[in-house]
C-alpha cells in the first residue's frame, strides 16, 4: 500500500513541475515557449487575478514560437515556472524577441504581479534595447510562476520568449546592433554610390533605385524596432505607424519605376501595360488604405502580387535576351525568397530568424549589390554600345565620304565640261561681237570718205574710236582664258593705238598700269580713256606735240586712275561742257559708282577713284 502512495506522489510531483524552466548559475540561455503554457482570451477583459484563478484554462505548449499573424481582436497569455536550482539568488532577463509586438505586460510575483509595460506603442524613457526585456530575480532554491499577456492590433503576433544571464544577453545585443549597424551603414553607401552616378549620368534608373534603398532603410529601420529604439519617440511612433502603408509602398512602388525604366518595358507593351496598371493602382489604394482600416488585410496581397509580376517580367526580359535582366534575375530571386521567408515569418508559417538569424539583412545587402553591379554594368553596355555606334559612324562617314567624293569629282567634271562649253560659247560670241563691231567701224570709215564736212568727218571719227573701245576689249576677252579680269596694260595700249592712228600728231603716250581690272569695269574705263585721249589729241596740243600720261592703280580696294597730258588746258569757267566729259561723268559717277575731278591749270589732269567691289 506504501508503494501505492509513494508512486501516485511521484505522478503528482511530474505533473506538477513537468513544466518547470531549470536554470543554474551557469545557465546561459533558454528557450521558455517549449515549457510554458498558453491561453488565448478573446473576451479581452480578464485581470491578472482573474487568470491565477483560471489555470486550468491553460494548455501546455510545444512550440519554440508563437506565430498568430495579425490578431487585433484578442490577447495571448504565457505562464511558465522558472526554478532556481542553484545556491545563490540568480539576476535574469528575459526577452521578448519581437519589437513589433503593440502592447506587452508582464507580472512578476517578487513585484506583487505589477504590471510592467513594453511594447512597439508603449512610451520608454530608458529604452536600450532594440527587443522588450524584463528583469527576474530567483531566489536560491526558489520557484516563481510568471504571467505575460501580448497583443497586437497595428503589426502581426508573434511571441518568442528568451531567458537569459545579464552576461550573456549584452554580448548578444551589442552584437546584433553592431550587425545592424553594418547592414545599414552598406546600404546608405550603396544609395549614396547610386545617388553620386545619377547625378553624373542622369539615367533616371539610378534615382529609382536609390529611392528603393532608402524606403529599404525606413523600413528595415521599423521592422526591427531601431527606429523606435533609437530615433523616435512615442508620439513620432503613432504618426509613423499610421502611415505603415506609405512606408510600405514608396521602396515596392521605387522597384517598380525602376524595373520599368532599367529593363525598358515598354518593349514588352503587355507587360508594360499591366505594369503601368499597377504603379496607378498603387498610389490609388494607398489612399483608400489610409483612410480606412482595411490595409493590414490587403496588403500582403497587393504587395505579393506586384512583386511576383516584377519577377515575371524579369524573367520574360530574359527570355527575350534582355542582357539587363540576367543580371537583376538573380538579384530578384535573393529579393523574393527573402521577402517570402519575411511574409511567411509575418502570419506565423516559418520564423527564418531562428536559424538564420541575419538572412534578411543579407539578402537585402546582397540584392542592392547585384542591382548596383547590374547598374555600374549598364554603363559599361552604354559605352561600348556609343563606342559600336562610333565605329559604325566612322565606317559610315569614309562610305560617305568614298561616294560624294565620286560625286563631287563626278559633278564636278559635268561642271567643268559645261563651263568650257560655255567658255567656248563666250569666246565664239566675244569673237563675233568684235567682228560685227569692226564692221560697223569699217562701214562709218567707208561712210566718212564720202562726207566733205570736216566737223561731220570728225563726229564719225569719235564714235569710230568709241567703237573701237568696246571692240578691242572684246578681241582680248576672246583670247585669253580668264576672262573675270582684264588685262589693262594690253587693252589699253591697243585702244591708245587706235586712237593716235586717227591724228596725224606727234604726241607721246605713257602708260603705268599696275592693277588688272574686273571686265565690267574695263569696257567703262576704256571708253573713259578714249574720251579723255581724244579730248587732249584734238584740243591740248595745237603744234601737234606733247605728252599724255596714264596711270592706273589699286590701293586698299580703291582704283585710281589719273589722264593727264602737258597741254595748253583750258577755262573752266569759259569752257562748254562737251558730250565726251558728260559721257565720262557719266560712266565715273554712276556706272563705276566713284568720285571724279579735272584740274585744267597746268594741262589737264582728270583723277577717277571707285571701289574695286561697289
Amino acid at each position: 500500500m506504501i508503494y501505492i502512495k509513494i508512486i501516485f506522489l511521484l505522478l503528482i510531483y511530474s505533473t506538477a513541475y513537468s513544466n518547470t524552466i531549470n536554470i543554474y548559475e551557469d545557465t546561459k540561455s533558454l528557450s521558455i515557449l517549449q515549457n510554458a503554457q498558453v491561453y488565448i482570451d478573446k473576451t479581452r477583459d480578464k485581470t491578472i487575478e482573474d487568470i491565477k484563478k483560471m489555470d486550468n484554462l491553460f494548455e501546455k505548449n510545444e512550440k519554440n514560437i508563437l506565430s498568430f499573424g495579425y490578431s487585433p481582436n484578442f490577447d495571448v497569455w504565457i505562464k511558465f515556472t522558472i526554478s532556481n536550482n542553484s545556491d545563490k539568488t540568480l539576476n535574469k532577463i528575459i526577452e521578448y524577441n519581437n519589437p513589433l509586438s503593440t502592447n506587452i505586460e508582464f507580472f512578476d510575483p517578487n513585484k506583487n504581479y505589477q504590471i510592467q509595460n513594453d511594447g512597439l506603442l508603449f512610451d520608454k524613457l530608458d529604452k536600450k534595447t532594440i527587443n522588450p526585456i524584463f528583469n527576474v530575480n530567483i531566489e536560491a532554491k526558489q520557484s516563481n510562476t510568471y504571467y505575460l499577456k501580448a497583443s497586437s492590433y497595428i503589426t502581426t503576433l508573434i511571441i518568442d520568449l528568451k531567458l537569459w544571464d545579464e552576461d550573456s544577453f549584452y554580448k548578444k545585443e551589442i552584437k546584433h546592433q553592431v550587425i545592424l549597424a553594418l547592414f545599414f551603414g552598406a546600404m546608405l553607401i550603396l544609395g549614396i554610390y547610386n545617388l553620386f552616378i545619377y547625378f553624373f549620368t542622369k539615367d533616371i534608373s539610378y534615382l529609382y533605385y536609390v529611392i528603393y534603398i532608402v524606403g529599404l532603410i525606413i523600413h528595415h529601420l521599423m521592422y526591427i524596432g531601431i527606429a523606435n529604439t533609437y530615433f523616435l519617440d512615442y508620439k513620432s511612433m503613432i504618426t509613423i505607424v499610421g502611415l505603415a502603408s506609405l512606408i510600405v509602398a514608396i521602396p515596392i512602388y521605387a522597384l517598380g519605376l525602376f524595373t520599368k525604366s532599367f529593363l525598358q518595358t515598354q518593349k514588352y507593351p503587355k507587360f508594360n501595360r499591366v505594369l503601368n496598371t499597377f504603379l496607378i493602382l498603387i498610389p490609388i489604394s494607398i489612399i483608400f488604405f489610409l483612410l480606412t482600416d482595411e490595409y493590414d488585410k490587403y496588403r500582403n496581397t497587393l504587395t505579393m502580387m506586384f512583386l511576383v509580376f516584377l519577377m515575371i517580367i524579369t524573367i520574360y526580359a530574359a527570355i527575350k535576351k534582355n542582357k539587363q535582366a540576367y543580371f537583376i534575375l538573380f538579384g530578384w530571386f535573393v529579393f523574393l525568397s527573402s521577402g517570402m521567408l519575411m511574409y511567411l515569418s509575418s502570419v506565423g508559417i516559418f520564423d527564418i530568424s531562428r536559424y538564420f538569424p541575419y538572412l534578411i539583412e543579407a539578402s537585402f545587402v546582397i540584392e542592392a549589390i547585384i542591382f548596383s553591379i547590374a547598374l555600374a554594368n549598364r554603363i559599361t553596355n552604354l559605352q561600348r554600345e556609343k563606342n559600336e555606334a562610333n565605329q559604325r559612324l566612322i565606317i559610315q562617314q569614309k562610305d560617305e565620304t568614298k561616294r560624294l567624293s565620286k560625286e563631287v569629282a563626278l559633278r564636278t567634271n559635268d561642271l567643268k565640261t559645261a563651263l568650257d562649253e560655255k567658255e567656248l560659247l563666250l569666246k565664239e560670241l566675244n569673237h563675233r561681237v568684235k567682228n560685227n563691231m569692226q564692221t560697223i567701224v569699217s562701214l562709218i570709215r567707208l561712210q566718212s570718205d564720202e562726207i566733205k564736212d570736216e566737223r561731220l568727218k570728225d563726229i564719225l571719227l569719235t564714235i569710230q574710236n568709241r567703237i573701237n573701245a568696246m571692240s578691242h576689249l572684246h578681241e582680248l576677252l576672246y583670247k585669253q582664258e580668264n576672262i573675270a579680269y582684264v588685262d589693262v596694260y594690253e587693252y589699253l595700249e591697243n585702244l591708245i593705238e587706235e586712237v593716235k592712228d586717227s591724228y596725224d600728231t606727234y604726241i607721246d603716250i605713257h602708260l603705268n598700269i599696275k592693277t588688272k581690272l574686273k571686265m565690267e569695269q574695263s569696257i567703262y574705263c576704256g571708253l573713259i580713256i578714249n574720251e579723255l585721249v581724244t579730248n587732249s589729241f584734238k584740243y591740248a596740243f595745237p603744234n601737234k606735240e606733247g605728252n599724255i600720261f596714264i596711270s592706273l592703280e589699286k590701293e586698299n580696294e580703291i582704283i585710281k586712275l589719273i589722264v593727264k597730258d602737258d597741254g595748253i588746258g583750258y577755262d573752266e569757267k569759259n569752257a562748254n561742257i562737251s558730250l565726251g566729259l558728260t559721257l565720262v561723268n557719266t560712266l565715273a559717277v554712276n556706272q563705276l559708282k566713284g568720285n571724279m575731278n579735272i584740274n585744267s591749270k597746268e594741262g589737264v589732269i582728270t583723277t577717277i577713284l571707285w571701289e574695286e567691289n561697289a
